[in-house]
């Protein structure tokens, strides 16, 4: 199967956006050797700043193979930034209607048609507090067994200085030049799961492999050890509603009363 053509609004978005990451930005690319040079797959990537989507489309523009991405369904509509997306061919994501599978089928139809389509595991800007992938959602694992594509991890560091995620200001710090770090591995190995029923545990387990090669990756990068468990978003939350709770009736977490050092802090 041929690749893609890279169409009209693709280039034109590149114009648009390639000087000023050129000009603004160091990089430090590497692995493009493991981007398939034909045929459908998916790329896995983590998800630290709100410009690191503008880093990655770079990176992978210029291997020739650009990305589909699954966006909000809500930057679609009107606007000069629905435009691109819409003439780009992103793919919008209904969340929570009936339309909800609709990306989905999108998604597998454009990899059979021998495209790329770009996943974020993770679902949303990580909230580990030390900017490691969180643990991801099963989106990609399940593209990944109905179409068995070639998965691509791809770690990605730098913009996350650039523009840190939830900070109070969403300003571009430029200065000094910050370096845009991209690196993608050879593809994640799931040939054993092949053929098996898409369980919650197969598809669990598939989401782990990915997620645990994009740390790998990332760690890679930042030439610093991963923690040795992804960050869990939901028992996060769960912590900190227990300790808002606690702290509302006087009591501690565990249900008792707080002791003498927790009165302390």
């Amino acid at each position: 199967m041929s690749r893609h053509r890279i169409g009209f609004w693709y280039r034109f978005a590149a114009v648009l956006a390639k000087p000023p990451l050129v000009v603004l930005f160091k990089r430090d690319w590497r692995g493009m050797e493991h981007i398939p040079a034909d045929g459908g797959f998916i790329t896995a990537v983590n998800h630290n700043s709100y410009l690191d989507p503008l880093s990655y489309a770079h990176y992978q523009y210029n291997t020739g193979r650009v990305p589909r991405f699954l966006a909000k369904a809500g930057l679609f509509k009107g606007s000069f930034v629905g435009a691109i997306l819409r003439g780009t061919g992103q793919i919008p994501v209904y969340r929570e209607s009936a339309d909800a599978a609709t990306a989905f089928r999108a998604a597998v139809d454009a990899i059979n048609n021998g495209e790329c389509v770009a996943f974020y595991p993770e679902g949303t800007l990580t909230r580990d507090p030390d900017m490691w992938p969180m643990e991801g959602k099963t989106g990609a694992a399940r593209v990944a067994l109905l179409t068995r594509a070639p998965v691509i991890p791809i770690a990605q560091w730098g913009a996350n200085e650039a523009m840190p995620p939830y900070a109070k200001e969403k300003k571009l710090r430029l200065f000094p030049r910050k370096t845009l770090r991209v690196l993608a591995g050879p593809p994640v190995d799931l040939s054993a799961y092949h053929g098996q029923e898409p369980t919650a545990e197969v598809l669990r387990e598939v989401t782990e492999a990915i997620m645990r090669a994009i740390t790998e990756l990332l760690a890679e990068l930042r030439g610093e050890p991963a923690p040795a468990e992804p960050y869990n978003l939901k028992k996060a939350r769960a912590t900190a509603a227990a300790r808002r709770a606690a702290n509302t009736s006087g009591k501690s977490p565990s249900g008792n009363a707080p002791s003498e050092e927790e009165n302390d802090k």
